[in-house]
């Protein structure tokens, strides 16, 4: 071989190798070479991949207005305030949070419905009503120092007085008990049918209710409904006095 091939050899080695090693590279990454300043790797590109995992959790068991701070919390805000993810605050974190809760209540639920840096607005749940962001605003800022009041949900109990069984009782009906009472499904006693309900109520209208909040059968405790047992209770009053 003359000097001139074997030169060649020696170059198409030196320049071929990288790039062999680089294509394999490559392929094992899937085709992509992590960039942390790629835009697929900022703030908004991450919180958008882990979106749908949080949101999809969403709690539809209470009519829209319903859920309280607690329930939004977990349902919609525990993905990004559960670790800090993209800066938002860590829950329960009061250097974190300090700061934040210096501006006021009205602030920070005005951030937290119209959005405010990475943050989405509401969060990404635009089904959430403003009153239900102000009541997750709420719990977690009290969970680090506040001594915010979270907003009233309509048709319940006010200073320790009744909840409207007319009111609050037909709301969740309408939300959560009615699929299965309307029609009587997996054996649930009929709305409004006396002859259904009668062997229910034999024990009286308080164990009839107490048996609803702990679950029998096909029924889950409370029907599914994630309020609380004041509620339902109200939602019990109803079904039972149509039946009356």
């Amino acid at each position: 071989m003359s000097a001139k091939g074997l030169i060649g050899i020696i170059l198409a080695a030196i320049i071929g190798i990288p790039v062999f090693i680089y294509l394999v590279i490559k392929v094992a990454t899937g085709g992509m070479l992590l960039d942390a300043g790629s835009p697929t790797m900022t703030n908004e590109a991450v919180i958008a991949r882990v979106q749908p995992v949080g949101f999809a959790k969403l709690d539809e068991s209470g009519p829209p207005g319903s859920r309280n701070g607690k329930a939004v919390y977990e349902s919609v805000c525990l993905s990004c305030h559960g670790t800090g993810l993209a800066g938002a605050p860590k829950f329960s974190d009061a250097g974190a949070w300090g700061p934040r809760i210096s501006q006021g209540f009205a602030k920070l639920v005005e951030h937290a419905v119209k959005g405010f840096n990475a943050m989405p607005a509401k969060g990404g749940a635009a089904d959430l009503t403003d009153d239900e962001v102000a009541r997750a605003v709420a719990y977690m800022g009290n969970a680090s120092g506040g001594k915010f009041t979270e907003p009233a949900i309509a048709g319940a109990a006010v200073a320790g007085g009744k909840i409207d069984p007319a009111v609050k009782g037909k709301e969740i009906y309408d939300s959560v008990c009615m699929a299965c009472h309307t029609s009587g499904l997996a054996g649930a006693p009929k709305f409004g049918d006396k002859a259904d309900w009668a062997s229910r109520l034999k024990d009286g209208v308080d164990a009839a209710i107490k048996i609803g909040i702990a679950g029998k059968g096909a029924m889950p405790p409370k029907g599914g409904y994630q309020g609380s047992d004041e509620e339902f209770h109200a939602a019990a009053e109803y079904l039972i006095n149509a039946a009356k």
